[in-house]
């Protein structure tokens, strides 16, 4: 098990392998479909964004509302692969951290290893458990947009894995080689 802080400024992000489990703590934003398509919408137009992603991390969700007495509701990821169109154009722009659920597209594989960005996955299914593992949550920037909104949330020790490192690495098809390596022996 690894042990991050976030956000990445400084982080040399190498030594992370595909598959090896990490914990984050720090500071990270949340963005979804809505919030990417404004992001490129305001990239298009020569606009700046609402967050500098120099070095962040992204973490691709949104959480339900809060019930009182708690930071934030039920905060599972979603799927990654729909932010896929949007993704190199926050990585060209120093994001390097994502966390979401399956698996990425190769546009946004090459991007990450040409600029340095880890994809994280954390594990679906387990949203409320996943939130107590966030201790801070604050609505950043597209109020308008509700859940889907840009959340700055602090976290402590929140659980994921390694999908795609900076090498080629990629869970999704090293894991199931290994299963099967495994299988027949």
């Amino acid at each position: 098990m690894i042990e991050l802080q976030a956000p990445f400024l400084d982080t040399n992000l190498g030594h992370l392998v595909s598959g090896t489990p990490v914990v984050i703590s720090g500071v990270v934003y949340t963005a979804r479909d809505a919030a990417h398509e404004r992001f490129a919408e305001a990239i298009a137009a020569g606009e700046g964004l609402p967050v500098d992603f120099n070095g962040q991390v992204l973490y691709f969700v949104g959480p339900t509302p809060a019930r009182p007495g708690h930071v934030i509701g039920s905060a599972g990821p979603t799927t990654a692969s729909r932010m896929d169109p949007y993704s190199p154009l926050l990585i060209e722009r120093g994001l390097r951290g994502m966390i979401g659920k399956g698996r990425r597209s190769q546009s946004v594989k090459d991007s990450m290893r040409t600029h340095g960005c880890v994809y994280f996955g954390a594990v679906e299914g387990t949203a409320a458990l996943l939130a107590r593992h966030i201790v801070e949550c604050d609505v950043v920037a597209y109020h308008d947009l509700g859940t889907e909104a840009v959340h700055r949330l602090r976290l402590q020790r929140f659980p994921a894995v390694i999908v795609n490192d900076l090498h080629g690495g990629d869970l999704y098809v090293e894991g199931p080689a290994r299963w099967r390596t495994a299988a027949i022996s």
